[in-house]
């Protein structure tokens, strides 16, 4: 005897009170519409109002200097001289030997901590690498200047000086006296602060390779550092550049702890060991007593040429990005 097959009524359709399609739930569509749609414009708002600031600001000293500001060498408040050569070189120099630091090391402890740790580990250093991503710049300055900087002074600068500095060519970047503060400090010091960021965001971004990918390539017979390499690497790759972007966004824009180790001199110097400046610590050193006129609008010429690198950097990582969607998709 078959029993009869019998259809359950959508309740939710026929619950009195219901809103769907009701002019309530329309309503409530439209305002969170439109509320959405004010956080994002306000954002776009901010930029706008920021972009125009600094070129309204800066634009007496660009007057003045022309397009040669940003190549010009001298800064000379007493003069009224300036130009954005040093600050610039500065940045990008103290920012690559950064990147140069951190992303192997930031790829070290990413793989370590998804591929090869140890369970009972994993947590403990995990929260560790998010500490040192709170920890605030100042205090990476100061430690800097007043524990890491005499300690390379006494014991790297000169091995350094001794070994790499007698190399043709490359021996003049390790030349001149070792002080302990200087460019490849600051380089340092950043790559330090930039590590816990590049590493947390290739840890995520490894934890998202399917798992059973990779226990395909073990099952026929592949290393771990095949699996990392032909396995997580292309899978991931998208988010791998995105996050060394990251990092590098941070290590062009510190100030603090730049301003404590990189020895705040207007020169340019091939040496690494010698003073220098960045856009950041120039910034920082001289804006609260800059005088109104043309050394105001200068540090504000500096500050639009930093929004700009940073800028370039990013629609760079993007074009990147783009492309490598793109190769992905045709494969």
């Amino acid at each position: 005897m078959s029993t009869p097959v019998t259809t359950a009524a959508p309740v939710a359709a026929t619950r009195p009170g219901s809103t769907v399609g009701s002019g309530a739930a329309k309503w409530q569509d439209f305002f969170f519409h439109k509320l959405t749609l004010g956080f994002a414009g306000l954002v776009m708002l901010i930029l706008t109002g920021i972009v125009a600031s600094l070129v309204i600001n800066a634009w007496p000293a660009f007057q003045h200097f022309g397009p040669g500001f940003i190549t010009r060498v001298e800064w000379d408040p007493v003069n009224q001289e300036y130009g954005a050569m040093i600050a610039i070189a500065g940045t990008v120099v103290t920012s690559f030997i950064a990147l140069l630091i951190a992303f192997p090391v930031s790829f070290g402890i990413a793989l370590f901590l998804t591929e090869i740790c140890p369970v009972w580990l994993k947590r403990p250093l995990g929260t560790s690498v998010e500490l040192l991503a709170g920890v605030p710049s100042i205090i990476y300055g100061m430690w800097g200047l007043f524990v890491f900087a005499p300690l390379f002074a006494d014991h790297v600068q000169p091995v350094l000086q001794a070994t790499l500095g007698e190399v043709p060519v490359v021996g003049a970047l390790f030349q001149g006296p070792t002080m302990g503060i200087g460019m490849l400090t600051a380089g340092i010091i950043l790559s330090v602060m930039i590590i816990p960021f590049i590493a947390s965001v290739m840890r995520d971004v490894f934890e998202t390779c399917p798992a059973v990918l990779k226990e395909s390539a073990y099952a026929i017979g592949c290393t771990r550092w095949e699996v990392v390499r032909k396995i997580v690497l292309p899978y991931t790759r998208i988010g791998v550049v995105g996050g060394v972007m990251l990092g590098l966004g941070r290590a062009l824009g510190e100030t603090m702890a730049v301003t404590f180790v990189i020895g705040n001199a207007h020169k340019l110097s091939w040496s690494l060991f010698g003073a220098g400046n960045s856009i950041a610590s120039t910034l920082a050193n001289e804006f609260a007593e800059a005088e109104a006129g043309l050394h105001m609008s200068s540090l504000f010429a500096l500050g639009l040429i930093l929004f700009m690198i940073t800028f370039i950097v990013l629609a760079i990582a993007k074009v990147m990005l783009v492309r490598m969607s793109k190769a992905e998709g045709s494969k």
